[in-house]
């Protein structure tokens, strides 16, 4: 196997995998959690998903605009009243 260099993440000198990073890294990076991401992530606090709509991923732009989520038939959703009491 040919060295390819050490991983370009700081204060890291393990072999090269792909794109530059060692294992490690590398899988950190598909993950999101590198500061230069795989791709653009949710800008909801905490969250590393894939941009889907905006700068929101799928379930934060669902959550604020109530779009696209499924909904319930409405005889699931209304609770059925008691029969009075005779």
């Amino acid at each position: 196997m040919t060295n390819k260099g050490t991983c370009k993440a700081k204060d890291c000198a393990h072999e090269v995998v792909g794109k530059g990073y060692c294992r490690k890294h590398y899988r950190l990076w598909k993950a999101g959690e590198m500061p230069k991401a795989r791709y653009r992530t949710c800008t909801f606090e905490k969250c590393r998903k894939k941009r889907a709509f905006g700068s929101l991923c799928e379930e934060h732009y669902r959550a604020k605009t109530g779009k696209g989520a499924a909904e319930a038939p409405a005889a699931a959703a209304a609770p059925q009243a008691e029969a009075p009491a005779s």
